[in-house]
């Protein structure tokens, strides 16, 4: 950073309060332990770390073990795109943000009603996630509901693929399902671990449980040489405890448990780790982000930089019903307090209705929250160019700037420019028929989704693909 930035830090941690959270967690996997379901992940934990190491089906990590996973894991983790250009480096100083995920609904940004996710849905979400410049990743945007339950991983990937050349952040729900996802990307792309678009997203289970799925679906994209990451959910008050320090204590166990399996796999297999802190409401039985939330994010953030490695977190998705001032607020929230932490991504952008449903509108008018987000992330210069003093005398009280040179050189990008709503006074905003802002957002959204292209293989990869799939129906 060059000394004449002036940019905004938003510091949560002290040095002693992380060596505290780092003492919880070691705490917590050296008595308590995690109990890990996967017998292969078991047996080579106590191949590696000795048998005391697991008792049953339970393990515990002494801190050693622990600290040599941290040292072990790389603290960057490079990602192309499907064309095999270097698309980013997570742990670079900057937040990545992604589309997605895993919606079962998909809220129409013409009428807002609901309907079942599918295919098309993919199709056109990957499009416009791809048409707007600040979405780093594609994260699985939904499950297609339109075809046979047993294939709907393999149909939703390959429309992911065949629809943006951006990195994918995948999610399988059927765990049977993850290795054939892999192989339909290899024979369609290549050797997904040479230079790698595809990161896999894992969740254990809260509290403190390594389930079969997740451990052993972590092998396989290990063994491909894969980055994964693993991310844990919690609901405070349910599967953690309703206190930040308890939650907090808790989900770093789990991670840094998930790091050590992770090592065991592969030595310096690269790894994101991050949490979803959400918190549960027993009243509605509903789960949503709370302010703590986005401190317990931040928090983790911290700790994976006290670790020295790169860090998932979230996206202040899932609240709301449709782009909505509830839903707004915690997208800026979040989407604000994690842009000054300056590393990480947030894979999750779009989803409402407790994440049960994709907005495409969401999409849009979260891009232009990370755009300005952003633009307050990076501060401003304060040198002698930008005081720009000689032009302040020449103008001289009661002057004007509007044709001074830094004007005319900056009056374009010296400001933020939206591309979706359009600055009016009031007399333009009668003029115009008085919209509302909601509507605006609605018709840029329709906008963008019927000119968002397709790659220039997309036909191509569909029906490679489609012969694939065909090949794997029961």
């Amino acid at each position: 950073m060059s000394p004449n930035n002036v940019q905004p830090q938003l510091t949560l941690l002290s040095q002693e309060q992380m060596a505290q959270v780092h003492e919880y967690a070691l705490k917590i996997l050296a008595t308590t332990g995690a109990r890990v379901d996967s017998e292969p992940a078991r047996r080579l934990l106590a191949r590696k770390f000795g048998s005391a190491c697991m008792q049953d089906e339970r393990a515990r990590f002494p801190a050693e073990v622990v600290e040599w996973a941290i040292r072990a894991a790389p603290s960057t983790v490079d990602i192309y795109d499907r064309a095999g250009n270097h698309a980013f480096q997570l742990g670079d100083g900057r937040v990545h943000f992604g589309v997605g995920v895993t919606a079962l609904y998909y809220q129409d940004p013409q009428t807002d009603q609901l309907t079942p996710f599918s295919r098309a849905n993919m199709r056109d979400m990957a499009r416009l996630g791809s048409a707007l410049p600040h979405y780093d990743v594609i994260s699985t945007v939904g499950i297609a509901q339109d075809v046979p339950a047993a294939l709907s991983d393999l149909y939703g990937s390959l429309e992911m693929l065949a629809n943006t050349t951006r990195p994918l952040v995948l999610l399988v729900s059927d765990e049977e399902n993850f290795a054939p996802v892999l192989e339909m990307f290899e024979q369609l792309t290549g050797d997904l671990g040479q230079k790698p678009f595809v990161i896999p997203y894992f969740n254990p289970v809260s509290p403190l449980v390594m389930n079969a799925g997740t451990v052993d679906k972590m092998q396989i994209a290990i063994e491909r040489g894969l980055p994964v990451i693993f991310s844990n959910y919690s609901m405070a008050g349910a599967s953690t405890p309703i206190t930040p320090a308890g939650t907090l204590a808790v989900l770093m166990a789990e991670l840094l448990a998930g790091l050590v399996i992770s090592q065991a796999f592969k030595e310096g297999a690269p790894v994101i780790l991050g949490m979803l802190p959400a918190y549960f409401d027993m009243k509605t039985m509903v789960n949503f982000y709370d302010p703590q939330s986005f401190l317990l994010n931040l928090a983790c953030a911290e700790m994976m930089a006290h670790y020295n490695l790169p860090h998932c977190g979230t996206s202040g998705s899932g609240t709301g019903w449709g782009m909505d001032f509830i839903s707004a607020d915690t997208y800026w929230m979040n989407t604000l307090t994690y842009t000054l932490k300056r590393g990480g991504l947030a894979p999750f952008v779009g989803d409402t209705l407790t994440s049960k449903a994709i907005s495409p509108k969401t999409l849009v008018y979260v891009h232009e929250v990370i755009d300005q987000a952003l633009r307050f992330a990076d501060g401003f210069q304060l040198d002698d160019a930008s005081a720009v003093l000689p032009e302040i005398d020449k103008a001289g009280p009661g002057g004007s700037f509007l044709s001074a040179p830094s004007t005319r050189q900056r009056f374009r990008s010296g400001y933020y420019p939206s591309p979706v709503f359009p600055r009016l006074s009031l007399e333009k905003w009668q003029a115009a028929g008085q919209p509302k802002a909601e509507q605006v957002l609605r018709e840029a959204t329709l906008r963008l989704m019927s000119t968002a292209p397709a790659p220039e293989d997309h036909e191509e990869l569909l029906a490679k693909g489609e012969r694939f799939i065909a090949r794997c129906a029961p």
